[in-house]
């Protein structure tokens, strides 16, 4: 079952859309929203190895503190308006029992809070990076190589969905990433209306066929439809153009089977899902 949802914000103006993709998939399996605000340490703002008088100090440590507190106040402010109208529960009330949400602070490293508090959750929701900014791109790698579980990468989109999982597509190509995909994801599998396995063929062995793998999810209940990829495409256009092609709200799949250096130097079929998908993408490493 898919109980709790890890949704870390900044005041970078991508909340409400994550907040949104969040929603929308809490409401499909009546789940909690933990939404995590993350206020910088005095500390981690002095030059490291930069003496500074204990005036200038206490200067900084004053104005970071006055900062983080309007900074919190004002998101939240914003963010309880859109749970609102998201139709989240933020009384307790429905704690365990539906959507719900709830809002915590935390003082540190945004991406070392969210490798601590994402181990308790089935899944942490993030927004894509954006290249241009430079942004998000610690939260991601963070997330997905620190905390152990899945994430949901959310795009930016003017008109947020307001159902999330319901025709859901999984790649698969027999790796161990994507055996962990499914593994880690059966619940969500379970709560679509409609699963395809996306496969070019291309997999680790007898064993890992695509049909091996529709025949395993026939063992755990789940019904799903095989979706060939050619083979003439690189592999991370095709899973996109896959998904736009059959219509489906949410892609599993495993990530960076090499290394993310690697594949954000060289290129690769997650660098590729990161830095061009529109739709919302699950992944796991």
């Amino acid at each position: 079952m898919i109980r709790k949802l890890l949704v870390p914000v900044r005041n970078d103006g991508k909340a409400p859309n994550v907040l949104a993709h969040a929603a929308a998939l809490a409401h499909r399996h009546k789940a909690h929203v933990e939404v995590l605000h993350c206020r910088p340490r005095p500390e981690d703002l002095v030059p490291y190895g930069v003496p500074l008088p204990d005036f200038l100090r206490k200067q900084v440590f004053e104005q970071t503190h006055n900062v983080a507190d309007q900074e919190e106040e004002a998101l939240k402010a914003q963010l309880e308006e859109v749970v609102k109208a998201l139709g989240l529960d933020s009384s307790g009330a429905s704690f365990g029992k539906g959507s719900s949400v709830s809002f915590i602070e935390e003082a540190g490293r945004q991406v070392d809070v969210i490798k601590r508090r994402g181990r308790l959750a089935d899944i942490i929701v993030v927004s894509k990076p954006d290249r241009d900014r430079n942004i998000g791109h610690n939260t991601l790698k963070s997330a997905l190589f620190q905390s152990g579980r899945p994430v949901l990468m959310c795009p930016p989109q003017t008109t947020p969905p307001t159902d999330l999982g319901g025709q859901i597509t999984i790649a698969w190509n027999g790796s161990a990433e994507a055996a962990r995909a499914l593994s880690l994801n059966k619940a969500i599998l379970r709560g679509a209306d409609k699963v395809w396995v996306l496969s070019n063929g291309m997999d680790a062995g007898l064993g890992t066929t695509a049909d091996d793998m529709i025949a395993y999810l026939s063992l755990q209940g789940l019904e799903a439809t095989l979706r060939e990829l050619p083979k003439d495409l690189k592999v991370g256009k095709a899973l996109l153009h896959a998904n736009a092609d059959l219509g489906a709200d949410m892609m599993v799949m495993g990530a960076y089977g090499d290394s993310h250096e690697r594949e954000t130097v060289f290129g690769g079929n997650t660098q590729t899902i990161v830095d061009t998908a529109e739709m919302p993408v699950l992944l796991n490493h």
